[in-house]
């Protein structure tokens, strides 16, 4: 069964890194995060405005999955992650189906 996550990812690079590194850093972090949209397992990304951050909305088969998910990013290190589990509300029309 699918589990959705939603998942805050502040990321702090130190300030004195190697332009190259960190070109090739964001590069390979932006490759990684694609394949997993395409998959499906990344359903959303929203940037926080004003802040070097993201709200992600992750659609998993387990906790395991998604911890493997997050740990590949390449930015993994340099990244502080808020992790909340969703499930769905009883007031939202959309799971209600219609005529709710």
């Amino acid at each position: 069964m699918t589990q959705l996550y939603a998942v805050r990812m502040d990321v702090a690079l130190p300030p004195d890194m190697d332009p190259a590194a960190r070109g090739d850093l964001l590069a390979r972090e932006k490759a990684y995060s694609q394949e997993w949209q395409r998959s499906g397992h990344w359903r959303h990304i929203w940037r926080c405005v004003g802040e070097y951050a993201n709200l992600s909305v992750f659609a998993v088969e387990s906790n395991e999955e998604l911890h493997s998910i997050l740990w590949g990013l390449p930015l993994f290190p340099h990244m502080t992650m808020t992790i909340t589990p969703l499930a769905g509300h009883p007031s939202d029309i959309a799971l209600a189906g219609p005529g709710a």
